[in-house]
């Protein structure tokens, strides 16, 4: 009998591709570190440079893994097909890196362009924005390019390490910031702009930098659905990160304040989002094993409980915003006004965005580009119609949220219901990857 357990257990190890607990223990790290530079930087800053530094933050994550994170999931998946096919992967890398360069071109003149604009928008004046700006699509282009190359080489322990030295990297460099008295948002957003380029060389060391040599990789290779991959990034991103640049322009000049304000409640209406990143990497290893050991229908169980782990999660969230939300608002940040209903409002917008994620992924593994992007812009533009119509700045912008987030994860919910039969093994194995490989950020 121990015999027989002994060896369930050893298949059961050998399904688990090597590394993922890496990754999962790697985005619970990242999760924790980058919450935690946010609330030093927040706390260091006041007034103006605070609510600017928030909307540095929502224009770097809607561009940067908006951009950059489907060119990582098509680098990783062709590169993997070609190391299975015995296959070099240099020539794919060259042309993806050609296309990131040329996507990074394009942002950095139109950054350029509109540094006027956001300079006096929302940056408050603070042209040191404009060149964290820059520096970070480069930046943030090299380190979705280099986890595409991990994932597709099977270096999973990098890639979990990568993600958390990224976010630790940059946590130190906010408390080195704080400890010397710095309180000019730029410098805080010059953090954001260089942990990769620090992260990367850290976690490369020593490791295998050589790519073989192997056939042509045409464009295609990478994705004949890279359009709609993009469309589908950029515009969870937009949804995701609206509040906070809504808020900053739509407000008057006597809502400065509100402002100022809503950054912090923002990160804390975010905790469910931190719960929901650290849940997907403790749960990759038993999904991964489930998958790879052909329990087909354990594994959508497992995903339907992973799903209402997830709603569980945006109720918990939303109730706990309500009664506990201002109480830990004042703990963790130093000016936190928001009232308890709106901060609610705000986590239960938050809530039903990572359901809509959740349901994302799944559509997503069953080849669903169109859909999935078509998901999340019909979610982006109710969010904008919604602010448009609605009045009160901090109501339109929660408001916004949830009737988005609820638009995007309808949509999916009655696209998936209709896919439901189609899943089949390999579909199961996408959905690993898709659950394992997009990591957002708070």
């Amino acid at each position: 009998m121990k015999a027989k357990v002994a060896s369930v257990v050893g298949r059961a190890k050998n399904t688990v591709p090597a590394g993922t607990g890496a990754v999962g223990f790697g985005l619970v790290i990242s999760s924790i570190a980058a919450y935690a530079f946010v609330v030093v930087a927040l706390n260091a800053l006041d007034g103006t440079a605070k609510s600017a530094f928030s909307a540095f933050w929502a224009v770097i994550f809607v561009t940067g893994p908006g951009f950059f994170l489907p060119l990582e999931q098509e680098v990783g998946r062709a590169l993997a097909h070609r190391r299975a096919q015995g296959l070099g992967g240099r020539p794919l890398v060259m042309r993806a890196t050609k296309l990131g360069a040329a996507i990074v071109a394009v942002l950095i003149v139109i950054a350029i362009a509109a540094a006027p604009i956001l300079g006096s928008e929302i940056y408050h004046g603070d042209q040191l924005f404009t060149v964290a700006l820059c520096i970070s699509l480069v930046s943030f282009f090299l380190m979705h390019l280099t986890r595409g190359v991990l994932a597709g080489e099977g270096r999973f322990v990098a890639y979990g390490e990568l993600m958390a030295f990224d976010s630790l990297i940059r946590l130190a460099l906010a408390i080195g910031l704080t400890v010397g008295g710095a309180d000019k948002a730029g410098l805080y957003a010059l953090c954001l702009a260089v942990s990769p380029l620090l992260a990367l060389p850290i976690v490369l060391r020593g490791g295998r930098r050589h790519l073989d040599d192997g056939p042509v990789a045409p464009y295609s290779e990478l994705s004949a659905n890279i359009g709609w991959l993009l469309a589908a990034s950029v515009f969870t991103q937009g949804l995701a990160y609206a509040p906070l640049l809504g808020v900053n322009l739509l407000a008057t000049v006597t809502q400065k304040a509100v402002v100022t304000g809503f950054a912090s409640a923002f990160f804390v209406a975010r905790l469910p989002v931190l719960a929901f990143q650290a849940i997907q990497g403790t749960l990759l290893p038993k999904l991964a094993g489930l998958a790879g050991s052909g329990k087909h229908d354990e594994f959508r169980r497992g995903l339907y409980r992973l799903l209402g782990l997830v709603i569980s999660i945006a109720v918990l969230g939303t109730v706990g915003a309500f009664l506990l939300g201002p109480t830990v608002g004042k703990i963790l940040f130093k000016d936190f006004t928001m009232s308890a209903g709106n901060l609610a409002l705000l986590a239960a917008g938050s809530g039903i965005f990572i359901v809509a994620l959740t349901l994302a992924q799944a559509l997503m593994a069953l080849a669903a580009p169109r859909t999935t992007a078509f998901a999340w812009g019909l979610g982006l533009a109710a969010c904008i119609v919604t602010m448009a119509l609605v009045d009160g700045l901090e109501l339109r912008v929660d408001l916004g949220l949830i009737i988005g987030s609820a638009a995007s994860a309808t949509w999916m919910a009655i696209a998936l219901a209709r896919r439901q039969g189609q899943i089949d093994a390999a579909d199961i194995e996408s959905l690993v990857e898709a659950i394992e490989h997009e990591p957002i950020e708070i």
